[in-house]
């Protein structure tokens, strides 16, 4: 049978399915050649599998769409926290006029920014004295009060607005962020003998990681003190934030003096140090020296008291003499009968008047003389009270490292240093000091190597994931490779599993023998001259190729390819139809 005999028989047969394509509507040949074949898979599913294959698919667009917008959004940080609202509304309304985006935490009221931009924010926020402070102080004082106003509520707003400065004032310590101050002021009369003394309590919120040294804490107890009037130190608690009381009042005196006194002997300690590094710190450098001084402080606690006599100074206070001196008459007697009588006849006297003799002059006398006299003595009353913290002994003990001297070829040689050089620099040691043999002072310099070169070590860098950019590029791929997955490991296999195919159709895309031009029309291979005995096996595949779901155009087309490349086989197919059909 000739080439052209086998066309006329092909174009005879596939006559009839252009008959039978004529005879249905126009419709449905519109539908078959322009509808897609996935569109068509869809079209032979049920309507419980249409429905879920739509879900599927909104679902992983959703899922796609929120991965692409998660990733172009910006990461968030801190910018405030506890802020009262006030203060909130204040810092909300400055961010909008500035543009800034912002979230606000809906349990702790937090405000979030994007973390490039949180620095330049405080910055901003701080100029503009934001946040203020929640305590209110003496600007309580300021707002106008009603006529009726009692003179409690006076000395209640007095209280509050002296709380809210003491607040400030501790807040402006260092590691504090924010403080409290309650006062406990009782009612002062005239009426009442004992007094009670007012008090107060502070509660002190410190930064992460901080702490208050002891000075601190004493700081807040005395400053408060002074603010009120009749309170004691004494009076003054301090609380920090978690609970933790800071000043203990049962503290006695004794261990205070001995804190001081730590204190003070770690100061004396650390300027003779001082002293002694500056003196030798230019000549064996910094890096090779180390310094330790023990001071034996006395805090001896002395009080004399010595009053002094000198005999050899004696001083008139006080005199007082009495003298007394009385004369008798020449007649005495006891008066009577004799005195009556009258005086005998004269007689002459033998002396002349104003010669008479001592014997005849004597009359009775009396005399009494009596003195009191008080002195002084030089005496010297003398209280003394010894200074306590009287240095009795020093103990130095001076390490020094070998020194470093250069070789010919540049290289660092470690020498030791001569016994003249470690005198010379125990005697510079001795006059930093003030070195005393009486008091038992110590002073030992030695020459050790305690140091070995090193070499310089490059700045650690930051790590990549530390940077900024780096979690936006993290958030970008991970958009991406989330957008890729729900692409082949979901909606792929999905659209497969739910369009599916004819099972003639999937048996013939399933033969590896059979191959598609790039239109999915197949394509037939040449037989060779050794595989002439599988003919009969190609025969059926082929038939199924030309009854697969094709349009009637490419079966046409399909065949005359066929004809072209393996008229061989078109004969015999062509002689299998008349076998059958005869």
């Amino acid at each position: 049978m000739s080439e052209q005999e086998i066309n006329t028989l092909v174009q005879a047969d596939t006559q009839l399915p252009e008959q039978e394509v004529t005879q249905l509507p126009e419709q449905e040949v519109t539908e078959e050649d322009n509808a897609h074949p996935a569109l068509q898979g869809i079209a032979k599913l049920s309507l419980a599998r249409q429905i879920g294959l739509m879900l599927a698919l909104a679902f992983s667009v959703a899922i796609g769409v929120a991965v692409v917008l998660w990733s172009q959004t910006p990461s968030y940080s801190l910018l405030m926290t506890d802020v009262a609202e006030k203060d909130a509304a204040e810092i909300l309304e400055i961010l909008d006029k500035q543009g800034v985006d912002y979230k606000v935490e809906t349990g702790s009221g937090a405000i979030m920014v994007p973390t490039d931009d949180v620095r330049e924010l405080k910055m901003k926020l701080a100029a503009l004295g934001l946040p203020r402070s929640n305590s209110l102080g003496y600007e309580l004082l300021d707002k106008e009060t009603g006529f009726g106003t009692s003179k409690s509520s006076e000395a209640l707003r007095f209280q509050r607005a002296l709380e809210g400065e003491i607040a400030r004032t501790i807040t402006s310590i260092q590691n504090i962020k924010s403080a409290r101050v309650l006062l406990a002021m009782p009612k002062q009369s005239v009426f009442i003998r004992k007094r009670k003394k007012p008090s107060a309590s502070v509660i002190v919120k410190l930064y992460q990681g901080r702490s208050l040294e002891k000075n601190q804490i004493e700081s807040i107890v005395h400053l408060v003190a002074s603010s009120v009037p009749l309170l004691e130190p004494e009076q003054v608690t301090v609380v920090d934030q978690k609970g933790r009381l800071l000043n203990t009042k049962d503290s006695s005196d004794d261990m205070y003096l001995t804190s001081k006194q730590f204190e003070y002997k770690k100061q004396i300690e650390d300027h003779l140090m001082s002293r002694i590094n500056n003196i030798l710190s230019p000549v064996v450098g910094m890096d090779g020296l180390r310094v330790q001084v023990s001071a034996d402080v006395d805090f001896t606690v002395t009080e004399k008291t010595q009053e002094m006599f000198n005999p050899d100074l004696p001083a008139l206070r006080s005199e007082q003499v009495q003298e007394q001196q009385s004369s008798l008459s020449a007649i005495q007697g006891v008066p009577g009968a004799l005195s009556n009588q009258p005086p005998p006849a004269g007689v002459a006297p033998e002396i002349a008047v104003g010669q008479e003799t001592s014997s005849s002059a004597k009359t009775p006398q009396s005399a009494s003389k009596s003195a009191v006299r008080n002195f002084e003595l030089d005496k010297t009353i003398t209280h003394t009270r010894m200074a306590t913290g009287q240095l009795r002994r020093l103990s130095v003990a001076v390490v020094i490292d070998n020194q470093r001297i250069y070789g010919e070829e540049g290289e660092v040689i470690s020498r030791p240093y001569s016994q003249e050089d470690v005198n010379r620099f125990s005697n510079l040691v001795k006059q930093a000091i003030g070195y005393d043999v009486s008091r038992g002072d110590q002073v030992t310099v030695s020459n050790v190597t305690f140091m070995t070169p090193e070499t310089m070590e490059a700045l650690p860098e930051i790590p990549l994931w530390e940077q900024g950019w780096f979690i936006d590029l993290m958030k970008q791929l991970a958009a991406v490779v989330v957008v890729l997955l729900l692409i082949f490991a979901v909606l792929r296999p999905a659209m497969r599993t739910l369009i599916g195919k004819d099972p003639e159709e999937s048996k013939a895309l399933a033969d590896d023998s059979v191959q598609y031009d790039k239109n999915g029309v197949p394509i037939a291979i040449p037989a060779e001259d050794g595989e002439e005995d599988d003919i009969q096996s190609m025969e059926t595949e082929d038939l199924l190729l030309l009854e697969a779901p094709q349009s009637y155009e490419k079966r046409l087309e399909y065949v005359r390819k066929l004809v072209d490349e393996d008229p061989k086989l078109v004969a015999t197919v062509i002689k299998t139809w008349v076998a059958e059909n005869g």
